[in-house]
């Protein structure tokens, strides 16, 4: 299958030309925003969009897969939010504490077990994947998206808090708006990874 250039896949970022340097390829990095340029850049995310790890193991969940690339904050908001929209899947997100996160990275149900979460926290996400039959708490359509703050949920550890705690309830469109702006919010970040929705249901967890 033919790769897909970073141009084609993502048409809105501009490109960086050092990031397409022999130098940058010799040491492996990805090709960036040309807003990483910038020696002062306070943020900074790996976007691999159609890449999962399961048991370290990397894998596509769509085909061809999208190539990795280095964005700032703007440019993966930019990049992600309208495909967090058009999501159909059922969707938990848990804010991410912005002092400790690294990644920030969607994992379908069917793979939770896979990716190492713990049986009960598995347990936990599915049973309120399969329970959210709420309306959008900013229009009237139905809510497929439950977000949880980081004073309901401080960690994934807090399994009753994942089963008991109401969330937030959002349709796609405002359940990818509050993932974005509260991505926004956080001043510094240097994320190694994150990807984007696939399948028919998951959660959006941080490390």
């Amino acid at each position: 299958m033919p790769a897909i250039s970073c141009e084609v896949a993502y048409p809105r970022v501009e490109i960086s030309r050092r990031s397409r340097s022999w130098w940058s390829w010799l040491k492996a990095r990805p090709p960036a925003c040309i807003h990483l340029d910038r020696r002062d850049a306070a943020w900074l995310a790996t976007l691999l969009p159609d890449t999962l790890y399961l048991r370290g193991k990397s894998s596509l969940t769509r085909t061809p897969g999208r190539p990795e690339i280095s964005l700032c904050r703007e440019c993966l908001v930019d990049t992600i939010q309208d495909e967090l929209a058009a999501y159909p899947g059922r969707t938990l997100a848990f804010e991410p504490d912005p002092e400790l996160f690294t990644q920030y990275f969607f994992v379908g149900a069917p793979d939770f077990e896979g990716a190492g979460l713990k049986p009960d926290v598995a347990q936990a996400l599915t049973h309120r994947l399969e329970r959210n039959d709420r309306t959008c708490e900013a229009c009237d359509r139905p809510a497929t998206w439950l977000w949880f703050s980081r004073e309901q949920v401080p960690s994934l550890d807090e399994v009753d808090r994942i089963r008991e705690e109401s969330a937030e309830a959002f349709c796609p469109k405002h359940g990818a708006q509050k993932l974005c702006r509260a991505l926004e919010a956080i001043p510094m970040a240097s994320l190694y990874y994150v990807n984007l929705p696939y399948g028919e249901s998951g959660a959006y967890l941080w490390i």
